[in-house]
């Protein structure tokens, strides 16, 4: 018969709460900045460019992505022929963000610039965060056991860089800049197209800071889940 040792130390676990409005204390990042990503789905031509990049860079197990572009299926009430939609997904790197809340061990955290991260030396690989993200974003590294997700490649920003996703975008659909700069590239272009300006389901109470520029309505609350082709009436 099994049983716990004498000795054997047992964690208590928080039942999963997407507690979004309790958010602990950030954490150091880059002072004065607040980064987030704009994407224009008007320039995205589907070419998996950015998932591939980001595997390289990151080294995420075969099989698991960071970043991937969904392909979607639209059928038109006004066309015989379906048409085609490219949909890049990622971390939304929210301002409240309901994965923090609830890691029992404080592995996944927000820094003051809004990039939300996971300490891979804390992170006991429950899951939590994983159910909590309604983006379906993150997952359970394969390798490490350990949460895994989207970094804004924050390795990169720190010396200057941009994140290999956005470095490789072919048809320059991704820009990710400092939402507190009025002069950055992202937040000219995102008050150039204010009234096209979208995120991925507003109505969790995440804030989300990625947008995106050419998101029909019908995909701002039904997108799920990781699949590569669905199908969508509209």
């Amino acid at each position: 018969m099994l049983g716990l040792g004498a000795a054997a130390t047992v964690i208590p676990i928080t039942p999963v709460k997407a507690a979004i409005g309790d958010q602990p204390p950030r954490r150091p990042g880059m002072p004065g900045k607040r980064y987030g990503m704009l994407v224009d789905l008007r320039k995205c031509i589907g070419c998996q460019a950015c998932t591939v990049s980001c595997s390289i860079e990151n080294q995420a197990p075969i099989g698991q992505f960071r970043t991937t572009v969904l392909q979607y299926e639209v059928n038109m009430p006004d066309q015989s022929q379906a048409a085609m939609l490219s949909l890049p997904r990622l971390c939304n790197h929210c301002d409240t963000p309901p994965c923090v809340p609830v890691c029992p061990v404080q592995a996944t955290f927000q820094r003051e610039d809004g990039i939300v991260l996971v300490d891979n030396e804390r992170c006991v690989g429950c899951g939590y965060c994983v159910q909590a993200c309604p983006y379906d974003a993150r997952f359970i590294n394969h390798e490490t056991q350990t949460a895994d997700k989207c970094t804004f490649c924050e390795h990169r920003l720190e010396v200057g860089l941009l994140p290999a996703c956005v470095e490789s975008c072919v048809g320059g659909a991704r820009v990710i800049g400092d939402l507190n700069d009025k002069n950055s590239e992202i937040s000219r272009r995102m008050a150039e197209n204010q009234a096209d300006v979208k995120v991925l389901k507003p109505g969790q109470g995440t804030k989300p800071h990625v947008f995106y520029i050419g998101l029909p309505d019908e995909f701002v609350d039904g997108i799920d889940g990781q699949a590569s082709v669905r199908l969508l009436d509209i």
